[in-house]
């Protein structure tokens, strides 16, 4: 996940930002981050499903099973091997296997999760402090594939929540053909024309109130 915010061009999105403010009295702040969380829960689940499954395979095979071969799995210490390597090997899975991991986690969980994420980040850089609450915040979760568009009070008296599906969308579509930058460069190129048929009309003295880059916070840990 790093090596695709390692691969942002910096230069054209910081562009794209400033082009698109210069229409209109918004002020865009894009943020892509590795993920939301660690998702333990999905870890646990994984380990559970996994000990769930081979100990029923364990007692099936118990039942049934008559032949010579497996002698140490009729042990107690067998049974509990089998079961120990299961659930260390469905931990280890949900933990760096990213696909199952949202899967075990649950679709609500990641809506909920990356939801929370983004109003931090809209608090972390500030997109409030603009003069006429016309700050937006471009939230992208690499792990969870969620996207969130957060407009303060100002944008959203004159745009609705479901204008910015679009956005989202074409951002979607460039993290799926393994270019980030140019997904993010058009759907700030989007806000920027969505803004100015909103009437967020850019004021004579309007000012640059907050930096055009894009943000790129770290989590704690360096798994991604």
């Amino acid at each position: 996940m790093d090596t695709m915010i390692d691969r942002l061009d910096q230069d054209r999105i910081r562009d794209a930002v400033g082009r698109a403010e210069e229409r209109t009295a918004g002020e865009i702040v894009p943020v892509v981050a590795p993920r939301s969380d660690d998702y333990e829960v999905a870890v646990w689940r994984g380990i559970g499903a996994a000990m769930l499954f081979v100990l029923t395979g364990v007692l099936l095979t118990l039942q049934f099973y008559d032949g010579w071969g497996l002698g140490w799995l009729f042990a107690p210490w067998g049974v509990a091997l089998s079961v120990l390597v299961a659930g260390t090997t469905g931990g280890l899975l949900a933990r760096y296997v990213y696909p199952l991991q949202r899967v075990l986690a649950g679709s609500d969980r990641l809506d909920e999760t990356v939801h929370r994420r983004a109003l931090q980040a809209f608090i972390e850089e500030e997109v409030f402090d603009t003069r006429d609450r016309t700050g937006i915040l471009v939230f992208v979760s690499l792990r969870e594939h969620r996207i969130e568009v957060l407009g303060d009070t100002g944008i959203n008296q004159q745009v609705e929540p479901g204008d910015w599906a679009e956005v989202v969308a074409r951002i979607q579509r460039g993290i799926q053909n393994d270019n980030l930058t140019n997904g993010l460069v058009e759907a700030v190129e989007m806000c920027g024309d969505l803004l100015e048929r909103r009437g967020v009309d850019i004021r004579p003295d309007d000012e640059n109130e907050l930096t055009d880059s894009v943000r790129t916070p770290r989590q704690e840990s360096n798994d991604d």
